[in-house]
C-alpha cells in the first residue's frame, strides 16, 4: 500500500528571498515617478532630480546610524537610490 501524506503533515514552503515591504515599494514608485514627471515637465532639471537623490542618499546614512540600522539594510537602500540616480544620470546622457 502507497503511504499518503496527510494535509497536516505538509510543510509549508518557505520563500527563499525576503519580499518587498509593500508599502516601501509604492512609496519608492510614487516618489521616483514624481521625480520623472517633474523632470519631464521642466520644473526640475536632471542635475537637481540627482541632488534630490543624493540627499535623500545621505539623510538614509544619517537615520541608520542613529537608528543602529544594519549595515545590510542601510546598503539595501543605498542601493535602490543608486539605481534612481542612475536613471537620471543616463537620461542626462547626450544622443
Amino acid at each position: 500500500m502507497k503511504p499518503t501524506i496527510q494535509d497536516n503533515d505538509r510543510i509549508a514552503p518557505t520563500p527563499l528571498l525576503e519580499e518587498p515591504d509593500a508599502h516601501g515599494q509604492a512609496a519608492l514608485l510614487l516618489a521616483e515617478s514624481t521625480l520623472h514627471m517633474l523632470v519631464e515637465s521642466g520644473v526640475l532639471d536632471n542635475r537637481a532630480a540627482i541632488t534630490a537623490v543624493q540627499a535623500a542618499a545621505e539623510v538614509k546614512v544619517e537615520v541608520a546610524t542613529v537608528t543602529g540600522e544594519s549595515e545590510g539594510r542601510m546598503q539595501q537602500s543605498l542601493d535602490l537610490l543608486s539605481r534612481i540616480q542612475a536613471s537620471f544620470e543616463t537620461d542626462r546622457l547626450p544622443i
